[in-house]
């Protein structure tokens, strides 16, 4: 039997200066059937050409460009365009582990999940911390999940996208994209939209990921009070929803209303 192919979708914006050693890590997967969509959102630095010399060294690389329209609107393009049975993202700052995707997609075949979630690495300052939070290879229900994730709903491991293997059929089935008015958490909207349609969910205790906490990035740059209160309250009401499809928000309202007034521990 074939191996599922793997769209690994990476936004580029003026990411000249590291955007090279994300993409070596993403071509030297030991999983090989993969896609690398590499979607420049009208960088004005090096990022363009240096994307493009990677497409002309690797036919596995498809480079988009594309005007500056957002990380949101980037990643949707590629969402349209990406032929994969799995669906894996990365950010232009990071870099994964080598047999990140390959750990993802074997996870996914033996249990049948529809959403895989690994553990990951946090670079700050010198430091480098694993982060984790679902058991090993436990298989969950839609239920089983939820209670999971409402015990840390602002953690970036349930929020991001980067640590995640979601299948395709499920995203172009019910048109499942990221919102393109949010500033920050838009992945977090991507991921309850998707929870609503998978039903098994499995996570993987091995870091796959290395996230650089970079102060400059997107998300330090606009993430102050404000701004947290007004994405936070309007997020409350796809993350409410949630529960009460599930019939769980009445008996664990408090620790749903814990999403309000969290703050994301690793920004």
């Amino acid at each position: 039997m074939a191996e599922p192919l793997v769209s690994i979708i990476i936004p580029v914006y003026n990411a000249a200066t590291h955007v090279a050693k994300c993409i070596e890590t993403v071509r030297r997967q030991t999983y090989r059937n993969i896609e690398i969509l590499l979607v420049n959102d009208g960088s004005s630095d090096a990022s363009g050409p240096i994307c493009h010399m990677y497409a002309r060294v690797d036919d596995r690389v498809r480079v988009i460009d594309k005007e500056n329209t957002g990380v949101s609107a980037t990643r949707n393009l590629a969402l349209d365009l990406a032929k994969g049975d799995y669906i894996q993202f990365a950010d232009s700052d990071d870099y994964l582990r080598t047999n990140a995707t390959e750990l993802l997609v074997q996870c996914a075949e033996k249990t049948k999940a529809d959403l895989v979630v690994a553990a990951y690495y946090r670079v700050s300052r010198g430091k480098t911390v694993a982060f984790n939070f679902l058991p090993d290879g436990v298989v969950m229900d839609q239920e089983e999940f939820a209670r999971e994730l409402m015990e840390e709903p602002a953690s970036f491991y349930y929020g991001v996208l980067w640590n995640k293997l979601y299948r395709a059929d499920i995203i172009r089935e019910n048109g499942i994209r990221c919102n393109t008015e949010l500033s920050w958490s838009e992945d977090f909207l991507f991921n309850l939209e998707y929870i609503r349609y998978a039903q098994r969910f499995c996570g993987i205790d091995t870091p796959i990921y290395y996230y650089i906490n970079n102060k400059g990035s997107l998300v330090h740059t606009q993430l102050n009070l404000p701004n947290i209160v007004r994405t936070r309250t309007k997020l409350f009401t796809y993350y409410r929803d949630l529960y009460e499809r599930l019939g769980l928000y009445e008996k664990y309202k408090l620790q749903i209303h814990k999403y309000l007034i969290s703050i994301a521990e690793h920004v």
